[in-house]
């Protein structure tokens, strides 16, 4: 059988750091590439809609201007003079030259009488006096003579001025019609009404969709009417283009405003920013690449040798101290892992002046919570940190280096708040390995802050958790709860792990009860056997569990508020 090749260190590191990188540059392009589509919609949906408000706005002030002329004028005892006697020309023209001069959207203004003929006009009028349609407008004022007329259609008057839009009002004299005035509103002042910059194709059309005007005539169908074709998208299908289009009715109006944008402008943006990010990806990934080979280089020496230090201290050899002089924090990590060493020895050598039976509960206590193996995996954690994450590779270098310092240190109790710490920092560290498929939750009673308590008290605990919690499952979540109870103070690690069947359960709590101990629940025991040597037959440990459901630990000692005889 051929052997799977093995890496190094430096090697693995540039292998896995180019498989990793790979996935935040997927998302990340394929995040700017939706941002680009997204935002590319929104633009084009915002201006298509603001060029359709600021158009609705315009129109509506310019409806609403000839709507109150014209019922002003046909009330207006001048035009109603006129009318009568046809005296007074000069003024009816004067009104109508002032008001269509202040207006955007200019108009042909007539006055005809009931027999149809033309009293007034702002154009010659030669062109309507046989015109069909002109007459069945005429007819349309006379059936409502009390409603104002407005509707669309088209005139085309000499030097090719045409309009499109028309409103029309009896002039009523005791009750009886008179005459007829009527305002004609020219095309081409309305299309640039509709015209707006930011916008490709507008038009306004009647409740009918007749086309009263329009910035483009390929909107126009069968009889002027707007009816697009709409793909399955809704997009309207224009001369083989897609468009986005948007319609506003104009309040109390017969008007509404139709605009329309095409996507194809937008699929440029989308071309460019592509090109964009595909240049942009691969000079990041080249310079990457090029720092990744540097910063392996030189992590990879300090790792190498903590890596084997440890592998010294695994066999016993409480000499193989480490020389880093990085000036950063694998220079602390080595100056820390030294310090333990120094600290470890003299540890040994006191623990050996002890009674028999406490020097073996504070061996085993002290082997169980922070054991070589532990700081190995935490480095191989930081291994792939310090490539992907800067920052988290220093913390967990900070954090460790905690660790170690409190896990020496030579007092026995504690007060519950620096061991909580302690706590924190280790579930923190298990956190980063497991990253989101480890959660944990810590819940202390704030009068218990200041409660004494042994040192390293709770790890074993959540060692055991963490452990067993991940068989047969992927997540794991521990809460820790601590709060006083009669004079006790209760400790609960809880976990969501597979939990123990009876026979299990029974046989752990039978460990736990003997006063030797020769099977793997070392730490569990080591724990439960100094609360009972410490505080007596009623503290110790007690285990809840059920299959399939998780674990619950419950430590109990007593409410002490000095460490004296811990």
């Amino acid at each position: 059988m051929e052997h799977k090749k093995k890496r190094n260190f430096k090697e693995s590191t540039r292998h896995l750091f180019r498989i990793y990188t790979i996935i935040p540059f997927s998302i990340l392009i394929v995040l700017f590439l939706a941002f680009t589509i997204i935002n590319g919609r929104m633009n084009l949906t915002q201006k298509t809609t603001e060029a359709a408000q600021s158009i609705s706005q315009s129109m509506a002030g310019v409806y609403q201007q000839y709507y109150e002329e014209i019922n002003q004028m046909a009330v207006s005892p001048t035009v109603m003079n006129y009318v009568s006697t046809h005296l007074g020309s000069d003024k009816v023209y004067s009104q109508f030259y002032d008001f269509n001069n202040h207006q955007k959207v200019k108009s042909i203004f007539h006055i005809v009488n009931t027999e149809g003929i033309f009293l007034a006009s702002s154009a010659p009028p030669d062109e309507l006096y046989s015109n069909f349609a002109f007459g069945n407008l005429i007819n349309r004022i006379d059936q409502r003579p009390s409603d104002t007329l407005t509707e669309m259609n088209s005139f085309r008057y000499s030097h090719d001025r045409d309009t499109s839009y028309t409103f029309g009002k009896a002039i009523v004299k005791d009750k009886q019609t008179i005459g007829y005035i009527i305002y004609q509103l020219y095309e081409s002042d309305i299309q640039k009404v509709i015209f707006e910059q930011n916008n490709e194709i507008a038009m306004i059309t009647d409740e009918h969709n007749t086309i009263i005007a329009t910035t483009s005539n390929v909107t126009k169908g069968v009889l002027n009417k707007f009816s697009p074709k709409l793909d399955n998208q809704g997009h309207v299908l224009l001369n083989d283009g897609k468009y986005y289009m948007y319609s506003k009715r104009i309040p109390d109006t017969p008007i509404q405003v139709i605009t329309l944008n095409s996507y194809k402008s937008e699929q440029y943006t989308y071309y460019t920013v592509s090109f964009f990010v595909i240049a942009a990806s691969l000079l990041l990934w080249i310079m990457i690449q090029f720092l990744a080979n540097k910063m392996s280089t030189r992590n990879s020496e300090s790792i190498d040798k903590l890596i084997h230090a440890l592998a010294q201290l695994r066999e016993g050899n409480f000499n193989g101290y480490v020389d880093i002089q990085t000036n950063d924090e694998f220079e602390i990590l080595g100056d820390e892992y030294n310090v333990m060493l120094d600290r470890l020895k003299d540890l040994m050598e006191k623990n050996k002046e002890l009674l028999e039976l406490r020097t073996i509960i504070e061996i085993k206590q002290l082997q169980s919570q922070f054991h070589p193996h532990f700081i190995f995996n935490v480095l191989e954690t930081l291994r792939y940190a310090i490539k992907i994450d800067a920052n988290q590779a220093q913390e967990i270098v900070m954090i460790l280096s905690r660790l170690l310092r409190y896990s020496i240190g030579h007092d026995r109790s504690v007060q519950l708040k620096d061991d909580m710490n302690y706590v924190r920092d280790y579930l923190k560290l298990q956190q980063i390995r497991f990253n989101e498929r480890l959660e944990y939750r810590i819940s202390v009673a704030e009068e218990t802050q200041d409660v004494y308590v042994p040192k390293l008290l709770l790890q074993p605990i959540i060692e055991n958790a963490i452990k067993y919690g991940y068989r047969n499952q992927a997540n794991v979540l521990i809460e820790i709860r601590i709060y006083p109870s009669t004079g006790k103070l209760i400790l609960e690690v809880l976990d969501n792990g597979p939990g123990m069947s009876e026979e299990t359960l029974q046989e752990v709590n039978q460990i736990l009860q003997s006063q030797t101990n020769v099977t793997q629940h070392i730490g569990l025991y080591n724990v439960h056997r100094r609360l009972v040597l410490l505080y007596g037959e009623e503290s110790g440990i007690h285990i809840d569990s059920t299959q399939g459901k998780g674990t619950c630990v419950t430590l109990t000692i007593p409410y002490e508020w000095s460490g004296y005889h811990v």
